[in-house]
């Protein structure tokens, strides 16, 4: 039977480059390796079972060329190996100090097991190489993986020079293709960062449909007919993809969404934090200040700071009711939408992959719920992928979005305000120069060649809006403020170095060795427009 509608379920799994040889530990690298442990080996081990069982399963997956580039960076898989292993120990060691506490040594043999597959799972069954696993799933049909902008550079605020879009696109795109093996068939648009025109750089290098937040359809011009339920297609013949709000706010809300139930982990519960400083000492900071180690032994239970203990099987069957609660109310939106537009709905329902098991513990099991109710316990609506649907509904009306993002207010406030205003002049003067460098200097060799490309790497990391974001939020904001200085200087250091024609080539190999990424990034992709 033909369903009534379309439900496409959009993980978007990103990281900022966070890459430091020249420290043996350094903090914000947790991100990548809290995010493997919590969320993409269990995302794997979700959709390998089934795939393996042939579940019906169609889900698309956002990773990030700066993402793919630290999972397979032998460094930083090098380090995270060695956590894994100081996590197992620290596993043991809770198991221990547990034997004689009903509440949480239940608990602690469930992260004992959880930590000890992590690892078998990281080592014998994916090999160190996570990409290669989540490609397999792309082949079998499971996931559809879509790229991103070379460093999640927020686009619309880059626009004063389309040349720097192009790059963050194009480099992007040909990462996809080096990992891959394959075009991309969609892209995710940094922070669902939209300005008219941008369609063009992607049907340049074949991308078919991109994501922008439900006011971006809304308010297209023409107006649409079918309201946020159906893609439109753009002048250039790329289709753009609207966020769903009432099934992001069935998740997201801080108030009515599936996380914060009571039941759940609290994710500000640690050991790190809770225990003598003396015992953790090992798995905290070098210098004794504590951090999250990923054992938490509470649940939400409400908003007061009294926390009762984590039961792992009541917050898994809750993860199922959830789950059950969330293909109820699409097979009803879906049912409701049919009527009122004349045509099978599609239903967006994008997220953060990191929501799931990391923010959310129960996450994954709430996908895997999810994925196999959709497939075995409904007829009403299809999980289907974006590509999936342009080919079911060939039709679709052509507009143009408006310039938009998603975040606070919809309209790039979150990346361009009193925190972080003053990078974007940077930024602009960083393209100017690259495109000059593109422009005089259109053939090179050597080590001048390799000081080009390093300088299109580092405007390029300059670019990530993570360090907007972060600014804007107010955590770790040093940090932020530091790697877009850091990388601004380098490629003013680099540009006039080639001006000069005294590239330093020690100072260039350090460089080259801490900013590692897009090995096969060409200068000549900032050439003039």
């Amino acid at each position: 039977m033909e369903p009534l509608g379309h439900v496409v379920l959009v993980l978007h799994a990103h990281l900022p480059y966070v890459r430091h040889p020249e420290h043996e530990e350094f903090l914000e690298e947790d991100w990548l390796y809290e995010a493997i442990t919590e969320t993409y080996l269990p995302l794997l081990g979700v959709f390998d079972r089934i795939a393996d069982e042939r579940v019906p399963c169609r889900v698309t997956l956002t990773l990030t060329p700066t993402l793919v580039a630290m999972l397979r960076d032998e460094l930083l898989v090098s380090r995270y190996a060695r956590r894994l292993d100081r996590m197992c120990e620290l596993a043991d060691k809770e198991v221990h100090r547990t034997r004689n506490e009903p509440s949480f040594a239940g608990t602690a043999r469930f992260y004992r097991d959880r930590f000890w597959q992590a690892r078998s799972h990281f080592h014998d069954r994916y090999r160190r190489d996570l990409v290669g696993a989540f490609a397999r799933l792309q082949d079998a049909g499971c996931l559809e993986i879509v790229t991103c902008g070379a460093t999640h550079g927020f686009l619309p605020l880059l626009q004063v020079h389309p040349e720097a879009v192009r790059a963050q696109i194009s480099v992007g795109a040909q990462e996809y293709r080096r990992n891959f093996g394959r075009d991309p068939s969609g892209i995710w648009l940094a922070e669902c960062g939209y300005f008219p025109g941008v369609e063009r750089y992607l049907a340049d290098e074949r991308i078919r449909y991109f994501f922008v937040d439900t006011h971006g359809i809304l308010d297209a011009t023409p107006r649409p007919r079918f309201g946020a339920y159906a893609p439109l297609v753009t002048p250039a013949g790329v289709a753009a993809f609207g966020r769903d709000p009432e099934s992001s706010l069935q998740v997201w809300s801080a108030e009515h969404g599936y996380p914060g139930d009571p039941i759940y982990r609290e994710f500000y519960r640690d050991i790190g934090y809770d225990l003598d400083l003396e015992y953790v000492r090992p798995y905290v900071q070098a210098t004794g200040e504590r951090k999250n180690v990923g054992f938490k032994y509470h649940r939400i239970t409400g908003k007061t700071p009294h926390k009762e203990p984590y039961d792992p099987g009541a917050a898994r069957e809750r993860a199922a009711a959830h789950a059950g609660n969330f293909m109820f109310n699409r097979e009803r939106q879906i049912e409701y939408l049919r009527g009122a537009i004349g045509r099978p709905p599609v239903v967006v329902a994008p997220y953060d992959a990191e929501l799931y098991g990391h923010w959310w513990y129960e996450g994954p099991d709430f996908l895997d719920f999810f994925v196999r109710k959709a497939a075995y316990d409904q007829k009403v609506f299809r999980l289907s992928t974006p590509s999936d649907v342009l080919r079911a509904l060939p039709e679709h009306q052509v507009a143009t979005p408006p310039f938009c993002s998603w975040g606070a207010g919809g309209y790039a406030e979150v990346w361009l305000n009193g925190t972080n205003d003053w990078i974007y002049r940077h930024l602009h003067k960083g393209a100017e120069l690259m495109i000059g460098l593109a422009r005089d200097y259109p053939e090179a060799s050597g080590v001048q060649r390799r000081a080009l490309n390093q300088a299109a790497r580092e405007l390029l990391l300059a670019q990530s809006s993570d360090w907007a974001f972060i600014m804007k939020t107010g955590t770790m904001v040093d940090y932020a403020v530091r790697r877009t200085k850091e990388h601004v200087l380098r490629l003013l250091r680099l540009h006039e170095q080639i001006r000069r024609g005294a590239v330093d080539e020690g100072w260039l190999a350090h460089v080259e060795g801490r900013d590692n990424l897009f090995p096969e990034i060409d200068w000549r992709v900032y050439r003039p427009i």
